[in-house]
Parts: C-alpha cells; structure tokens; sequence
C-alpha cells in the first residue's frame, strides 16, 4: 500500500508533520513526557546528545545513556496528543518516507510515559511511584481504530461499569499495559493499579469550581473499585491512548508516574523537581 499525501502528512524536509523529525532521529527507546521542559532534565542525564529539535509541543532530545540510545519526546497534554505522537513515531520507524509504502520488517518501539498524576489511595503518599498495569479510557480516541481488545481486558473493564457510575454518553475502553516492559518499571518503589486516562483537567476528574459536576461521585466509586487484586489507583490523561495505540501496532508500552496530589485527603506536593528527576533516573536504568 502507498499512503497519499494527505494521509501521511510530511513537512517540506520530508520530516513527519507534527514531530518535526526523521526516521534516524528516534531511537528504540522513548521516554515520553508532557511538559516541553522535562525533555531538557531527562537530557541533562544523557551522557551525550545526538539530536535536538522542537516543532510546536513536540521537543525531542536523543542521546545515550550508560550505552542504550534513548530519546525524550514531549507530547503536550490529552490522548488528542497521544495519537498524533504514536501514528508518527510508528510511521517513522515502519513506513519509508520517500516511497510511502510500509517497510517489509516491522520494527517494536519501546515507550515509557514519565508523567504526574492525581492518586485516589488515601494511604498512598504523594511523590509515590505509580506504575499503571492497565489504563481505563473516558476519552474517545481508541473507537476511532480497528482495536480488538482481549476478552480479560473486556471483563475488567465491565467490572468497573459495573461499579462505578460514569456519565451516560461515555463510552470507556481498556487496555493492558506491556507486561515485559512493566515488570522492568517494577520494584518496592512502585505501586501498581489501573490508571483512569481522563478527557480533561476539572470535571471528568472529579473537581468543580463554578460549573457543577454532572456525576459528584466519581471519585469516591472509582476509589471503591475492586475487582480481585484489581483496583484503580490514580487518574492522569495519556495513558489509555498509548496503550491501546501502541499495542495494537505491536509496542511495547508503560506509564510510571509521580503522585503529586492525594484526591481523598485533599493534599497537594509542594514541589516535586527532585522527585521526578529521581524517577526519571529510576526509568532510564530499566528501560
């Protein structure tokens, strides 16, 4: 198959559209952050940098590290990010460019999310390491796809609607995390549970400020949620569209985040730089 112009989308050098890079700029490791200035401290670990670039949200900084050649890539915020960075780093790594036909042999990213995220543990501490085993999707990105999602992933996520009273015309999905790229993010210094990915900061996470909250309780039942050893441990807004994205086009991803807010006991980190540069070092010696 040739992809037409219009489906990939190239700037004038050639580079994917968005990213702003080519194929030889990505490694097979990517650490994936929000925030712009978070590639820079991921960086500053490197001990040498190859590539450097920044087109609109997207910064990406590649170089190695204790001899593995990783990049650090910004996604900005929200799964409407998340599925423009994975089409095109899928694209640069198996379709050629110039022809814009698929490469004849598939080529497996490793991807780990470094993020924040809000904890919904009330005997979780904030700056606690979280490590997602599955990602429960309120956005709509992933029914956009030809996604066959496993029959245990269909079942945990039944459980959860069967708990947990969301808003009529949200249609939620489920996705694994990456078995063997999680249990190398896995120690005493993580704990694990399923991730809520939200569609946005305020009302789908629960909080209201002057526009009222259509589902007051949803934070309270998705804390309650359990399902076996199951149980849902922090909301943040990425992880569902990387996970059932990535998976389906043969990735290996994750999602560690730093806990910097408690939603039960209303806490909030009073800075959190030195926390998230000990994990970023924490993911760099496993990825």
């Amino acid at each position: 198959m040739q992809y037409p112009a219009t489906e990939l989308v190239l700037d004038n050098k050639g580079q994917v559209y968005h990213l702003g890079f080519l194929p030889e700029n990505i490694a097979d490791k990517v650490i994936l952050v929000g925030d712009q200035d978070r590639v820079n401290l991921v960086a500053s670990l490197f001990d040498s940098v190859e590539h450097s670039s920044q087109h609109r949200e997207f910064v990406c900084k590649t170089g190695m590290y204790q001899g593995k050649r990783i990049s650090a890539l910004s996604t900005g915020i929200g799964t409407d990010n998340i599925d423009i960075t994975i089409s095109e780093l899928d694209a640069l790594v198996n379709i050629n460019l110039k022809d814009r036909k698929d490469n004849e042999q598939v080529k497996q990213l490793d991807m780990v999310r470094i993020g924040t995220c809000g904890i919904l543990q009330a005997e979780v501490p904030v700056h606690s390491y979280i490590l997602s085993s599955h990602a429960f999707g309120l956005d709509n990105v992933a029914h956009f796809y030809d996604i066959n999602f496993s029959d245990q992933e269909e079942a945990l996520k039944n459980e959860i609607l069967n708990q947990v009273n969301l808003p009529e015309l949200v249609k939620p999905y489920l996705t694994e995390a990456s078995e063997s790229l999680t249990n190398r993010l896995k120690s005493d210094q993580t704990i694990s549970g399923i991730t809520v990915t939200s569609s946005g900061f305020y009302g789908p996470q629960g909080r209201q400020l002057r526009l009222k909250n259509k589902v007051a309780r949803i934070n309270d039942e998705l804390t309650a949620f359990r399902s076996g050893k199951n149980r849902i441990i922090n909301f943040e807004m990425e992880s569902s569209a990387l996970f059932a994205l990535g998976k389906a086009l043969g990735h290996n991803c994750a999602t560690i985040c730093l806990g910097i807010a408690n939603r039960p006991k209303e806490e909030f980190s009073a800075g959190y730089k030195n926390d998230m540069i000990k994990l970023i070092e924490y993911v760099l010696d496993r990825i």
